[in-house]
């Protein structure tokens, strides 16, 4: 079995304090295969707060992947979110634009799907461009046919049902349409601050979007929390935990079919 620790939007600057030194503690009880981190590690992109969550992260123990999000560009420093949008990230956790992780059985491609700017009024919502589709999938070509394969990207590719809030990634929907041909298995993601599970609808309907919640104070109504994702060779079980407190519980649970 391959075991995941999923988590997204720990905005350090703005992390809840217990949760995020609880799911330290947990993560590094766990044994898991790979901490995957979808984005927002920061709350807005200071040099503190990367200081801060360059320290967390290499608390982990173990393999982590960790891409960029919105929150990830300065807000405040505009000429570098303009010109150099993601160099505090590289500098501090490194490559912002592509991150790849492969071991026997498991093949992870990170996509950076956040913009310093963009042709539209909100630059929070996300863009996957043709050539980072193009690159990933020549990417998974290339690794061993039994592995499972994982994308993992900022902004969920299609729409969560019912969210709180949009992702509007551009070419999102082709994205996720690829991705399903190829026969990826799962397209982590964040942004949403709620958990979800659920596939897309192209190729076998064996591709799932999953995405997990916040570890920080911004809560769209979901306590903060991470998802645990165990792999096996019939099933992919995701389970969704969040804080109460003074330890995680699950909230819900999602069991989906492999091909």
């Amino acid at each position: 079995m391959i075991r995941l620790a999923h988590l997204s939007d720990l905005h350090f600057g703005g992390e809840n304090v217990a949760a995020i030194a609880s799911a330290r503690d947990y993560i590094n009880r766990g044994r898991f295969d790979l901490a995957v981190i979808s984005g927002d590690v920061t709350r807005y992109g200071e040099h503190d707060e990367f200081s801060a969550a360059a320290d967390w992260l290499a608390s982990l123990e173990g393999a982590r992947l960790v891409t960029p999000g919105n929150h990830d560009a300065p807000y405040f420093a505009v000429p570098q979110r303009l010109f150099a949008p993601f160099h505090r990230f590289e500098a501090r956790l490194g490559p912002a634009g592509e991150q790849s992780f492969l071991t026997p059985g498991l093949a992870v491609r990170g996509l950076n799907t956040a913009r310093g700017i963009q042709p539209r009024l909100n630059w929070s919502k996300g863009q996957i461009a043709r050539s980072q589709v193009a690159r990933a999938l020549a990417w998974f070509a290339e690794v061993p046919r039994d592995s499972v394969r994982v994308v993992v990207c900022h902004h969920p590719l299609a729409e969560m049902i019912g969210g709180p809030m949009t992702a509007r990634v551009w070419r999102g929907a082709a994205a996720a349409q690829a991705f399903a041909h190829a026969g990826v298995d799962l397209v982590l993601s964040g942004h949403i601050h709620a958990p979800f599970a659920w596939p897309y609808p192209y190729a076998d309907g064996r591709t799932y979007a999953v995405g997990a919640g916040t570890l920080s104070v911004r809560e769209r109504g979901v306590p903060p929390g991470f998802n645990v994702v165990e792999i096996e060779r019939a099933a992919i079980r995701v389970a969704a935990l969040v804080w109460t407190g003074s330890h995680f519980e699950p909230y819900r649970t999602w069991s989906l079919d492999r091909r």
